[in-house]
């Protein structure tokens, strides 16, 4: 008798997919988003700030008589809103540590220090705080530290500028900032992220007609959405993935779908109301986007009504949809309903 051995068939090659190069120039740019976000530290933690601004920690104790630092807003315990606030001393110990080799611009130091939890003389927590070493061999569990206080104090965490090692407490300085006796404190706290922001092929060329004054679409080729229109252009359908085949342009008129009438005032605002918000579907397009109605009394803005683009001065123009002011009425008859009533 005899055997054979067939030698197992190799797997099939993974299909690779080809990405054409792009045939518009990719801009890139940096984006930072920021914005203040302002809350209201209640009874308890505004007497935490209230006390850091005079130079002083306090803590909250608990009814099992455990003393936190910053102090807790509720007992831990039972739930029951905190009642009692101690003194505790600005000197303790390093629980635990972690170095910073590279300060970030937001930091407490512009050198290299540790982060660590300290356990304050008459607290049973750890706060976090920066402490001020030269390297890691200066820093260890157990090391003794203190706090220093800066001048000017607001009633913020980092109105201890950082701790330094010794047994010994600095007296806080007189503060040099201007003092309230505000039981509740209102803190605005600046929250931002900054990122390299690079567009796709589709938003290059959007970004770049508007500048030129010129506004493009893309056309879906097939799918759910074939024949379609979408401004500000997408690369493929929203609906099922179909790729966009066409790059379109599109007059600067078309007609108001939906709109609101901006009667509140806010912080940043660069019109003053009343003014009108409202989704403008151009001419040839199949979904609305969202700009401004100017140049006429709020109240006069309706469904259906036409509207053209007023564009900024040419050497004011960017990469931006802030190439367009605003939109302004045409004086033209409004639009038949069955032209906009999807969008409602």
């Amino acid at each position: 008798m005899s055997t054979s051995t067939t030698a197992p068939r190799p797997a099939p090659a993974s299909p690779v997919a080809e990405v054409p190069a792009p045939q518009s120039e990719i801009l890139s740019a940096p984006l930072k988003n920021s914005f203040d976000y302002t809350r209201s530290l209640g009874p308890v933690l505004s007497q935490f700030a209230l006390a850091l601004r005079d130079g002083r920690i306090i803590g909250s104790k608990s009814s099992d008589g455990t003393v936190s630092v910053p102090p807790r807003e509720f007992d831990p315990i039972g739930g029951a809103k905190t009642t009692e606030l101690v003194d505790v001393a600005s000197v303790g110990t390093v629980l635990t540590w972690s170095w910073q080799p590279q300060p970030l611009t937001p930091q407490p130091l512009d050198k290299p220090f540790a982060w660590a939890l300290i356990t304050l003389d008459g607290a049973d927590t750890a706060m976090l705080h920066a402490v001020a070493v030269d390297s890691p061999a200066d820093i260890s569990t157990g090391l003794r530290v203190h706090a220093v206080w800066k001048a000017a104090r607001i009633g913020r965490i980092d109105d201890i500028a950082y701790f330094a090692p010794g047994d010994t407490a600095d007296a806080a300085p007189a503060n040099e900032a201007e003092n309230s006796d505000d039981e509740l404190i209102v803190m605005p706290t600046p929250i931002s992220t900054e990122i390299v922001h690079s567009a796709t092929e589709e938003e290059s060329w959007y970004l770049e007609g508007l500048k030129a004054g010129k506004l493009y679409g893309s056309r879906i080729g097939s799918g759910v959405d074939a024949g379609r229109v979408y401004f500000p252009p997408k690369a493929v359908s929203p609906s099922d993935g179909s790729a966009a085949v066409e790059r379109v342009e599109l007059a600067d008129t078309g007609i108001v779908t939906t709109f609101c009438i901006v009667n509140v005032p806010f912080q940043g605002q660069r019109i003053k109301p009343p003014y009108v918000a409202a989704y403008v579907l151009l001419d040839g397009t199949d979904i609305p986007f969202l700009h401004l109605i100017l140049d006429c009394e709020a109240a006069d803005v309706r469904m259906g009504m036409r509207v053209q683009a007023v564009w900024q001065p040419e050497e004011e123009r960017e990469l931006s949809m802030g190439s367009i002011s605003h939109f302004r009425p045409t004086g033209e008859p409004d639009a038949e309903y069955e032209s906009y009533r999807e969008f409602l």
